[in-house]
C-alpha cells in the first residue's frame, strides 16, 4: 500500500470495468475510490469505496491495519461510492466508531438500516480528534457537493482530506493530463456549486496544506497552487481559456457545414482557440467541460418539431444546471420554413446570469448561401473583438 506520509496509508481501489460514473458520465480509463487509514495509538479510517470494491478494499485494509483494530471510521460523504460498506464495516469491526456531522447522520437511515446511535461521534466546524501524534480538525463544507459534506485536515502532516473536492476520473494508473479529466469531473459532478466551492477555499486557505487527498483521482503533493488556482477560476465561473467553443446540432449536414465555416473564419482572423464540436456525436460532459472552459460560445441548431433539435436542448439545459455563466455567446439558426431555434436558444441564454449574446444572429434558409456567409463573416469579426 502507498505510503502518503509517516502512518498514513491509502488502501483505495482503480476500477476499470465501470462505464458510467453516476449512471452518466463516460469513464473510459475507469475511476478510483480512495480510501486512508492513520496508524497511530488510535487507528482511523478515511472514508470507505463502493461496493464493487469492497473485497480489494478489506483486503488493503487487512495488509496495512495487521492485527490492529480500528478505532475511528470518518465519514466525509454519504455518497454511496464512498459509503456502501458501512453495514460490512461495522460487522468486521464491531466496536468501530463512526465520526461525522449531524447532517450526514441525519441521511444515514436513508441508505442503512443499521443501529449507529451507539457509535455515533459527532463533530462540527472546528472540531478536532487526537489520535496520537495525529489530531484530525473537522472543516464542515456543504453542498460540496452534497448538503453533508466534511472535509478533514490532518494537523501534524498538513494533509487535507478533501471529500470529493480537487477529484478527477481515470484509475489511478492512467497516464494522462490531470485538468482535463478533473476539468470535467468538476464542472458535471460538483460545478453548480461554485459558491459553497469559494467558501471551501476560503476556509482553505487558512491552512498549511502539504497534501490533498480526494476521494477519487491522485494524491497532490507537489505544486499545489496550480491545483487550488484552478479550483479557484473554475468555482468563480471565470474563463479558463481566451477562444471559441463551436456546438452544433445538424439534421443533414447544412448547419454543420456552417459552424465548420464559423470555425475556418474565426482561425483565420487570428482567434488561436477554436473547438467545434457536433452534439450528436461526442461526448455531452466533455461539451459541458469546454463551454465552461472557454470565454465564448457559439451554438448553432435547426428547427426541430417547431422546438430545438434534441440534443441541443439537452445541452442548454445542462448548462443551466450547471450555473452557466459570466461568457459571451453567438447563435446560428436553421430553419426551412418557420425558424425558431435561435428564439428558442436566446429563451435558455436569457435565464443564465451575465451572458452577453452576440448582436449578429445568423439565420440559414435550410443550406449555406452568399447571404449566410456574409451573416458568419461579420460574427466572426464580432466574436474575435
Amino acid at each position: 500500500m502507498k505510503d502518503i506520509a509517516n502512518q498514513v496509508f491509502y488502501v483505495g481501489v482503480d476500477d476499470k470495468e465501470l462505464d458510467l460514473f453516476e449512471g452518466q458520465y463516460i469513464i473510459p480509463n475507469g475511476v478510483s475510490y480512495n480510501s486512508y487509514v492513520i496508524l497511530d495509538e488510535k487507528v482511523a479510517i478515511m472514508d470507505m469505496v463502493d461496493q464493487r470494491a469492497d473485497e480489494k478494499w478489506f483486503e488493503n485494509l487487512a495488509e496495512v491495519l495487521g492485527d490492529r483494530q480500528p478505532d475511528y471510521l470518518i465519514i466525509s460523504h454519504m455518497e454511496p461510492d464512498h459509503s456502501a460498506n458501512l453495514s460490512k464495516v461495522i460487522e468486521h469491526f464491531p466496536d468501530i466508531q463512526l465520526v461525522s456531522n449531524a447532517k450526514l447522520f441525519g441521511m444515514l437511515p436513508n441508505f442503512f438500516e443499521v443501529p449507529v446511535a451507539d457509535r455515533q461521534v459527532v463533530v462540527k466546524e472546528g472540531d478536532t480528534l487526537s489520535l496520537g501524534e495525529h489530531t484530525l480538525q473537522f472543516i464542515m463544507a456543504p453542498m460540496v457537493h452534497w448538503p453533508e459534506v466534511m472535509v478533514t485536515y490532518e494537523q501534524k502532516d498538513k494533509i487535507l482530506f478533501s471529500a470529493d473536492g480537487f477529484g478527477k476520473f481515470g484509475a489511478l494508473d492512467t497516464d494522462e493530463d490531470w485538468a482535463c479529466e478533473a476539468r470535467r469531473y468538476y464542472f458535471n459532478i460538483v460545478g453548480k456549486y461554485g459558491v459553497p466551492v469559494q467558501t471551501l477555499l476560503k476556509k482553505a486557505a487558512t491552512l498549511d496544506i502539504q497534501t490533498i487527498c480526494p476521494l477519487h483521482g491522485p494524491i497532490l503533493s507537489e505544486n499545489l497552487d496550480y491545483y487550488i488556482g484552478k479550483y479557484q477560476t473554475w468555482s468563480s465561473y471565470e474563463p479558463e481559456d481566451s477562444g471559441v467553443f463551436i456546438a452544433y446540432a445538424s439534421l443533414h449536414g447544412n448547419t454543420a457545414q456552417a459552424a465548420e465555416e464559423l470555425g475556418k473564419l474565426l482561425l483565420d482572423a487570428g482567434v488561436e482557440k477554436v473547438n467545434t464540436c457536433d452534439l450528436s456525436r461526442e461526448d455531452m460532459a466533455e461539451a459541458i467541460e469546454d463551454a465552461f472552459r472557454y470565454d465564448r460560445l457559439v451554438v448553432a441548431a435547426p428547427t426541430y418539431d417547431g422546438g430545438l433539435m434534441p440534443v441541443m436542448e439537452d445541452f442548454l439545459y445542462h448548462l443551466e444546471m450547471k450555473a452557466y455563466q459570466n461568457r459571451k455567446v453567438a447563435i446560428i439558426e436553421n430553419g426551412s420554413w418557420a425558424p425558431m431555434a435561435g428564439k428558442k436558444m436566446r429563451e435558455h441564454f436569457e435565464k443564465m446570469k451575465n451572458i452577453t449574446i452576440a448582436e449578429q444572429v445568423v439565420t440559414i434558409r435550410s443550406t449555406v448561401k452568399a447571404e449566410e456567409r456574409e451573416q458568419l463573416a461579420v460574427l466572426a469579426k464580432e466574436l474575435k473583438a
